[in-house]
This record gives structure tokens, sequence and C-alpha cells, in this order.
């Protein structure tokens, strides 16, 4: 048989160079070194007899995520960046899901309508916030998908594989043993074996194929005592929308819908506001009582009968005369999904897990925040209804790992919409800011599994190894509530902070404090620094040197602020393009090798524009380290969160 190396494997996959918005010319599809491409494999019997003209190749790895929503890309990120070898198929040619340039959706999560302000989420997902509001500050969607496809590849232990969707599951001992996925386009099956593996898809795909327990429809008020459920179960659910987008041109813009498009009436938009169309409408929704999976294509034919019907009347009704010089300029064609299955793990959050009633979950590894937010099933079709019914959550409540992992598939991690909740507590679990902090949650825990030889269920229940997970998470800059920073390893915790000068009540020791957010115009948690004459300093100082070879910087990047990528005008408004004002743009590091001596180089940033710096170095003898900040993306001060050293 032929072996396949490295090389030749990219090459068949279309890989080449690639100029990516970090400036970077050398990424190819999959990264570098990432797991090998075996030999093609001997074929399987179903193979051999029903599609002979497909190649196999195998994969080995440390983590399979089936899925490149935000869930899946934060998965295999977080996964990677903590040593884990990735891969990542994704059966569309773009990452990002909802939020990508085929559906539109912009991503939502704690702190976004009605939830808590200054709960943005942290992590990789404002690391990705803040890369597009820089990269790309005129919002185009396609950068959009282009900047996550650059992070993806651009991460040396992550094998891509696009336009590639997993099929078959095969079981050892009720374990995952290894992954079929099929690539039409290349005309290649992949057979992927995993220590672990991640269901990112949204509709449990994976979880299925490998027998995992699994849900759909609502469940009966009784079964979790929730208030907000009915009386009984059903197998109705939320339904899917398709987005439009338009703009003004100036000039006359005529409609003609096609004849089997909806004829809408003033009547039917009772609850359903058209005060501005830039954006389309998320309440053109439709198939709650369908099966969101095998009724898809029908799905989208009535939602598109339904979305040009709107546009029809909006254009050709007479009662929007302002729209006569607007056209449609992009429609989806790809379903924007809200719900299918649901896996079940050890732990099913329910409403009163959202609600605060119960106890905090010693294994917390997310947040979430947004109402609960459920959705007539009969969507349009409901015109009586109004098209939501919003809760608001009173704080911001904390997700299990165990509600991450199946409870009857040992290795199998879930993240995003699917993950195990009830149907109610679903209806908040699902919007993609918090899909995507899950997924980082389950993808650091994959990977610190892996490393310590072990599954999710015992890491769960044993409270030293979730301290150790708990404590990577926050290093990460995950948010985590009632958590904060308890890093054996962090050396700045023993060490006395300093500055040149500090905004009323923002101590400089607070970025010693373990806690890296504030409520909004408070300065509990950080040090705000005047730069009246250009620059402000903050000093961390031991009374005896230590060995520091890596130094933490958590910088304040606005987190009392909505940031996302949407075309809706509100939203628009609230969102700042470009670099945040907060955030520090350039500094310089320095460290004193003994007090009373001169201060030695270690580092000079002047372009940055993230929450979150690492800065790794040959090992120094440090008494003292300082950061010495000479401009911001516009505040008067500057703002640090934390501070951590490690040798």
């Amino acid at each position: 048989m032929k072996r396949i190396g490295r090389r030749g494997f990219l090459s068949g996959l279309g890989a080449g160079g690639f100029y990516s918005l970090a400036v970077r010319a050398d990424a190819a599809e999959g990264g570098a070194p990432a797991p090998e491409a075996a030999a093609e494999t001997a074929t399987a019997p179903w193979h051999a007899a029903m599609e002979p003209h497909m190649a196999v190749l195998t994969l080995e790895c440390d983590l399979l995520v089936a899925g490149g929503g935000m869930a899946g890309v934060c998965a295999a990120l977080a996964a990677a960046r903590n040593g884990a070898k990735v891969v990542l198929a994704q059966d569309r040619s773009r990452l990002g899901g909802n939020a990508s340039s085929e559906v539109r959706m912009h991503i939502v999560g704690a702190d976004s309508h009605g939830g808590r302000p200054g709960w943005r989420e942290g992590g990789i997902i404002e690391e990705l916030r803040l890369e597009n509001a820089m990269r790309n500050p005129h919002g185009a969607w396609e950068l959009w998908d282009l900047m996550l496809y650059d992070k993806v590849v651009s991460e040396p232990n992550i094998t891509l594989l696009l336009d590639t969707a997993v099929f078959r599951a095969e079981m050892t001992d009720g374990r995952i043993a290894s992954v079929w996925a099929r690539s039409d386009k290349t005309e290649q099956f992949f057979h992927v074996r995993a220590s672990h593996y991640a269901d990112c898809t949204g509709d449990c795909r994976l979880g299925l194929e490998a027998g995992a327990a699994f849900r759909t429809g609502h469940e009966a008020r009784a079964e979790f005592g929730e208030t907000l459920a009915p009386e009984t179960a059903g197998p109705e659910t939320l339904g899917s929308s398709i987005l439009f987008t338009s703009k003004h041109y100036g000039k006359p813009i005529p409609f003609t819908p096609p004849a089997w498009a909806r004829k809408v009436t003033k009547e039917q938009l009772e609850f359903r506001s058209v005060g501005s169309w830039e954006y389309g409408y998320w309440w053109i929704e439709w198939g709650g009582e369908k099966d969101a999976i095998r009724d898809n294509a029908l799905i989208r034919k009535e939602l598109l009968a339904i979305v040009l019907g709107v546009w029809d009347y909006i254009k050709n009704s007479g009662n929007h005369p302002e729209s006569a010089e607007w056209g449609m300029d992009w429609i989806g064609m790809i379903p924007g999904k809200r719900s299918s299955r649901r896996l079940e793990g050890p732990v099913m959050l329910s409403q009163r897990d959202l609600q605060g009633e119960a106890f905090d979950f010693q294994d917390a590894v997310a947040i979430g925040g947004w109402p609960f937010d459920d959705h007539p099933s009969g969507g349009f079709d409901a015109p009586r209804e109004k098209p939501a019914r919003q809760v608001k959550i009173p704080d911001v409540y904390n997700i299990p790992l165990r509600a991450l992992f199946s409870k009857n598939v040992p290795n199998l991690f879930m993240a995003g919409r699917n993950i195990s909740a009830s149907h109610v507590a679903f209806t908040s679990t699902r919007v993609m800011a918090t899909c995507a902090v899950i997924g980082q949650a389950a993808g650091t825990a994959a990977a610190y599994c892996g490393r310590e030889g072990m599954d999710p269920a015992a890491v769960a229940t044993d409270n030293t190894r979730m301290l150790a997970l708990q404590q990577l998470l926050l290093r990460d800059d995950q948010s985590i509530r009632n958590r904060r920073n308890e890093d054996p390893a962090d050396l700045a915790r023993a060490a006395k902070a300093s500055a040149s000068g500090s905004v009323e009540g923002s101590d400089p020791a607070h970025v010693l404090s373990g806690e890296t957010r504030d409520i909004p115009g408070q300065w509990r948690n950080r040090w705000g620094g005047p730069m009246a004459d250009g620059s402000a300093w903050l000093e961390l100082r031991w009374d005896t040197p230590q060995r520091i070879a890596e130094i933490q910087i958590t910088f304040d990047s606005g987190f009392q602020r909505e940031l996302t990528l949407s075309e809706h005008p509100g939203v628009k408004k609230r969102v700042i393009a470009g670099g945040q004002p907060e955030v520090v743009k350039s500094y310089r590091l320095e460290y004193q090798a003994a007090p009373d001596t001169g201060w030695m180089p270690i580092a000079r940033v002047d372009d940055n524009h993230q929450r979150l710096r690492r800065h790794r170095f040959d090992a120094v003898d440090a008494a003292a380290v300082r950061i010495t900040i000479t401009a911001t993306h516009g505040a008067e001060e500057a703002r640090v969160y934390e501070v951590r050293c490690y040798a």
C-alpha cells in the first residue's frame, strides 16, 4: 500500500499559500505539525461494495471535533492550544455555522437583550470578536469567515477537514473507537481514531451514530418542576429562520416575487415589526412542528416563500413607500436551525439551575445568561401569538462539565446547542456566545483528559482535578462565576503591586485579586492609571528575585459594551469598529534583576488590540517587573485587570 505523507495529504486537500488576516503567508489548510495521514487503509466491506471509488485515509489524533460552528471552532482551538492533536471536520466550506456568511445570525450571549451588563464572554470568543472588530471594521461577513479559517489553519495542532461530514462511529466496549467522515468533493473517506470525541454538530450526528442517549421536543412541566414548561411533553420545538439583507440604492428598485412566494397581509404581522429591513427578521421562523433534520428541505422551501412574501409586502403593499429605493442584496439558502436533538449527560440543566434556585455546580466550567427565549412551534404560521416569550434570568449562571459529556458513551463530549439541558434551559443556553464558551470548556477538558489518561466523568467528580481544570480555563480567560485565579504556579500572587498613579478606587493591587471583570462603572478588580504625561506604569515586586519566563496580561476590553458582527441598525450603533477604546495599544515590559539596578527590556508592543496577551522569553531572575503603557485605543487611562507571571 502507498503511504501518504503530510505534504501529499495537504496537497490532496487543496492546501496552498494563504495570506491571512494576521499577516501570515505560511499557513496551509490543516496547520503543521498536525496528525499525520496514514496509508490508505483496507476498505471496509460496506465501502468496497457501495462506494469503491472513494479513497480511504486514516488519521490519528487526540480529539476529533465534529462540527465547525462557534462551539466546534472554540473547542478545537482550546484543545489544540492546550497540547492536543485535533481533527476538526466541518460539513460546509466555511466555519462559523449560524454565525457564518451563509446564515449571518449575529452572536449574542450573557450580556445581550436583557442579560447582565459587563458579562460579555471572555476567552476565545472574546479574542475572535476583538480580532474581527480590528481586521474587519467594515463588517464584511466573508472576512469574518476568513478570520475564523485563519485562526484554525494557523494553529499547528489542528487538521481542518472542510466539506467533510461525520457519518459513522465504530464502538468498542461502549466507547467510540473510531469515526468515519466523508468528503464527496475530494472523493475521500477519513477514518479517524482518537482518544476522545466532541459532538459540536448541533444535530448530534456523532452522538446518534455512537448510540448516545438523546432527547427531542420538549419535556412536561412536572419532569423538572419547570414553571415555564407546558403541562404535557411533545415533539414540537423551535423553528428555523432564513435571514436576508437589503441596501438603499438611491433609485427605484422594483421587486416581483415568484409565483410560489407567500402572500403576506398586515394582519399576519400584528406582532412582527417591519420598522427596518437592513437585516431581515429572526421572526421569519418555521418548522417547529416538523422534523428539523429530515424535513430540512421542506423547511428551507417554506422559509424562502415567507421571506419573499414579507419582502413583497414591504415593497408592494403600499404600507411602506419609503422602501421604494431599497433592494434585497442577499438571502440565505441555509436555514438557521435553532433546535433538533439534545444529548443527555450525567446532569441535565433545568430552569431551576439557571435561575439559581439550586446549588452552584462544583464542576462549573462556563457561563450563560441569555433570557429564557421560547418561540411558538408554529412560528410565522402562528400570527396570533407573539414570536417569542422571553423571561429574564436573575443573574449569570454556571454550566457544569457534567452537562458537556454523554452519560452512556464515556469518551464523547458535546458542545453547542446540543448539550444536556431540558427544553426550557436550552432556550437560554442555545445562543452562540454561550455555545462558544461551552466549546472552549469542552475542548480544554478534552485536552486535560487526554493528558491525564482519563475520561471526563472521572475528572468531573474529582475535586482536585476539577480545580486544576478550572484554573486552566481561568488562565485562558474563560469566565466562570464565583471562581478566581488560585493558580499555585502564578508567581505574581506573591508580589506587591505599585503604580505611577491610580484612578480613584483603582488600587494597583487589584491586578492580583484573581478577578478579571468589573460591574460597569466600578474599579473593584482593575487598575486604571492616568496618562496625563503620555504614559503610566504598573510594577510587581517580590521580596526575593523570581525565575520568570512568561508574563500574562489581561487588559480591559470594554465588557460593558456589545461587540458582534451584525447588519441590524440598532446593534451596529452599539458596536465600535476597530480597536476598542479601553484596550492598551502600546506598552513595554521590563524587569529589574535586583533593587536599585537598571531596568532591562523583555518585550515591546506597539499595535495590540487584544484583551489577553502572553509573553514568553528566556528565563530571567527578576526582583521586579514593570509594564509601561504609552497608548490606548482611546481611553484616557491605562486599564489592566490582571498580571500573571510563570517560571
